[in-house]
């Protein structure tokens, strides 16, 4: 992996990739899955785990018995997560009302007091 984090432009590029093309891309390691399963899951070495070199993403599949199923899986569940991270980020819109606006505000309020002052009973009567 660079130095820098992928951008979702990167993983938008990725997502547009065959699974072959991402499969070349990938660090392939078979293992036993552990778990419920019997003697199938204790014998075999059909759990598969995929680590993505350029993004650094590891994905396991043990759903299925067959280690080509689960490859195929974990390509899969690669490029989901490719789609998933290649949305853009929310444009970022400033909240903090604008000096002219906090003014405004200011001045309707001195004008309201005023009303409410000429209200009021006049001292010393």
């Amino acid at each position: 992996m660079d130095s820098e984090s992928p951008t979702y432009r990167d993983f938008a590029r990725w997502a547009q990739m065959t699974l072959d093309e991402i499969a070349r891309d990938c660090d392939v390691q078979a293992f036993r899955a552990s778990g419920p399963g019997g003697q199938c899951v204790n014998t075999t070495d059909s759990a598969v785990r995929m680590v993505h070199g350029p993004s650094g993403i590891a994905v396991t599949s043990r759903e299925s018995r067959s280690q080509f199923r689960n490859r195929q899986l974990c390509l899969q569940k690669l490029r989901r997560l490719f789609e998933a991270k290649a949305r853009p980020p929310k444009v970022r819109r400033a909240t903090k009302p604008s000096r002219r606006a906090k003014e405004a505000r200011l001045a309707d309020k001195r004008r309201r007091a005023e009303t409410k002052a000429q209200r009021r009973p006049v001292d010393g009567e």
